[in-house]
């Protein structure tokens, strides 16, 4: 190999260019002939036609239209969903009649005392006609309980609800009674004496009193959507001609997602849907993180899509990261207003995009039912899987918010492997005057006053070393069910509502509250499959939303819900305790 010439006077060398290829220098460093940068920062393409060139050898002139869309012009027919006027959904399906059945009480005495206000206030607004206000008083009045009584012994037995009773027996009006003869064809002056003058002006405010509580709390007119075997609500609505059915409700909050299409009810008359035409804008839709379309920016760092580890079988999360870092650019909003409460459907979306080319849109959702290609989101499901998918889309006029009050009855449904039963256990019960309470305090508080009513004889003298006892006590609040089997299947079981013996007197011990009160005294049954290993609560509480008008809406509904698990009532049988 041939050695490299050797240089042994490098600045001479340099001096006379004996040695063109060699050089030195300290630094290169780049120097603007400008101080704006607004050039710089165009990032423009000097070789256009080399540009188009290269693109041409690779193919890219292949590719499909990529075009982004201009304007987009829809066509959707509406029906409007049955429902009552200016009313949110959620009220209509899960309304139940007031007053309830509490106990003993059918009306709570907190009903009874504000309608009897309202009625002597109504009387209050005329100087002649509060002269009778005492007469309605003796007419009908609060009586006060008797600690004696065994009847009055729910409003005797809690000291709070006695005490309540006795400062408004004789005192106050009771209300309901009033509305139940107004609303059963009687007249506001019957009975009242001195009265035959004032007759007119007497029925034109006791119709005021009973519009004033029918608008109070609203109430279903026909039967409850409640189903009390399933544990649930069941109600169905009609939109234009299609019948949408809520199978299962548990109550709470109510959307599209609740509602299936019933094919198999009787088709109703159709009507003529609205059609609504508009041409809109779309524009780009945005998210946090996304990559942005222009030059030097920066994403916001608040999103981090590298971190996200999706396992190879979690195939959402690929879709969803394939959507954000890939096709992200590719999807547009078009805005459509719709009333609420309509069920809608797209009859044509034509999409015009920036070379003037004008497409046809087709729902993506459209097939079988069972096309396992398919894909849709936001649509009604049908019974039948092979038949046509539904495209439509339901916007219920549901309450965006909504207000609970305090349970006023709340029951859980759990099982007990050791008695082999289910038992609902009454957690909260309305005493006679409205206020939620514990069960465990009622029960003990109502078996303390049976216990005064009907004190125990002594015990004779025991005879033998051990005493033997059937059964031993469960708390009151604590109702059995027991498996039953169904009708015409010698295999599948139902729970039944049973009752244990009082320790007082023997007699069965019967729920507290009107969930479990239900279709008493006929037997009430409970599919078994309801209640699983995991229990089920029910709560049954006034709910109160405002309507778009500003209207107010107050209703008394069910809500289920979870329970915790499995529990034990310590009821056991054949017990041997030694009497020395």
């Amino acid at each position: 190999m041939t050695e490299p010439t050797r240089i042994d006077d490098l600045p001479a060398a340099l001096a006379t260019r004996a040695f063109p290829t060699i050089g030195r220098w300290n630094r290169l460093e780049g120097r603007p002939r400008t101080t704006d940068f607004d050039r710089a920062l165009r990032a423009e393409l000097r070789d256009p036609l080399w540009m188009l060139t290269r693109q041409w050898q690779l193919g890219e002139f292949r590719g499909s239209d990529a075009g982004s869309p201009v304007t987009a012009l829809y066509s959707i027919g509406t029906a409007d969903v049955s429902a009552p006027a200016k009313q949110p959904i959620e009220a209509a399906a899960e309304r139940r009649t007031v007053p309830m059945e509490r106990g003993p009480d059918p009306v709570a005495y907190d009903l009874r005392l504000t309608i009897g206000r309202r009625w002597l206030k109504l009387l209050g607004s005329s100087v002649l006609l509060r002269l009778f206000r005492d007469k309605y008083v003796d007419e009908y009045p609060i009586a006060a309980p008797d600690p004696a009584a065994d009847a009055d012994t729910p409003r005797t037995a809690h000291p709070e609800v006695w005490a309540q009773l006795q400062a408004v027996s004789g005192r106050r009006m009771d209300g309901f009674a009033f509305y139940r003869h107004l609303v059963n064809g009687g007249h506001a002056y019957d009975g009242i004496p001195g009265s035959t003058l004032f007759r007119t002006q007497l029925d034109a405010l006791g119709t005021r009193l009973v519009t004033w509580f029918n608008g109070l709390i609203d109430q279903p007119t026909g039967p409850s959507t409640w189903d009390p075997r399933r544990l649930e609500h069941h109600f169905s609505v009609d939109a234009g001609g299609t019948t949408l059915t809520a199978p299962e409700y548990p109550g709470g909050s109510l959307d599209w997602h609740t509602f299936s299409v019933d094919t198999g009810a009787p088709a109703a008359t159709a009507a003529t849907p609205a059609t609504v035409n508009r041409t809109v804008l779309p524009a780009p839709v945005r998210f946090s993180g996304m990559p942005l379309p222009r030059w030097w920016a920066i994403e916001d760092g608040t999103t981090n899509f590298a971190a996200v580890q999706p396992d190879s079988t979690d195939l959402i999360r690929l879709v969803f990261l394939e959507f954000a870092l890939v096709f992200s650019n590719s999807w547009y909003l078009l805005p459509c207003d719709l009333p609420a409460g309509t069920l809608a459907n797209i009859q044509g979306l034509a999409v015009t995009d920036v070379f003037g080319q004008r497409q046809w849109i087709t729902p993506a959702g459209t097939g079988v039912e069972n096309d396992w290609q398919r894909w849709s989101m936001y649509t009604l499901d049908t019974p039948q899987a092979t038949d046509a998918a539904d495209t439509r889309l339901l916007l219920p006029a549901h309450a965006p918010q909504i207000a609970t009050g305090p349970a006023l009855e709340d029951v859980s449904l759990i099982r007990d492997e050791q008695a082999n039963l289910v038992w609902g256990v009454e957690r909260t019960i309305s005493t006679p005057t409205g206020d939620p309470r514990r069960g465990d305090e009622i029960a003990a508080e109502l078996l303390a006053q049976q216990r005064r009513l009907h004190p125990a004889a002594p015990p004779d003298e025991p005879h033998a070393a051990i005493a033997y006892t059937a059964m031993n006590d469960v708390p009151a609040h604590w109702i059995p069910f027991i498996a039953a089997h169904v009708p015409d299947d010698s295999r599948s079981v139902q729970l039944q509502r049973a009752a244990l013996p009082s320790p007082i007197d023997g007699t069965p011990v019967r729920p507290h509250t009107a969930l479990l009160r239900e279709g008493l005294p006929q037997a009430y049954f409970v599919n078994e499959e309801e209640v699983p290993p995991t229990g089920t609560t029910l709560a049954l509480a006034f709910r109160r939303t405002r309507s778009a008008d500003g209207s107010v809406t107050v209703w008394l509904g069910t809500r289920r819900g979870t329970g915790r698990g499995e529990g034990s009532s310590g009821l056991a049988y054949d017990i041997i305790t030694p009497t020395g």
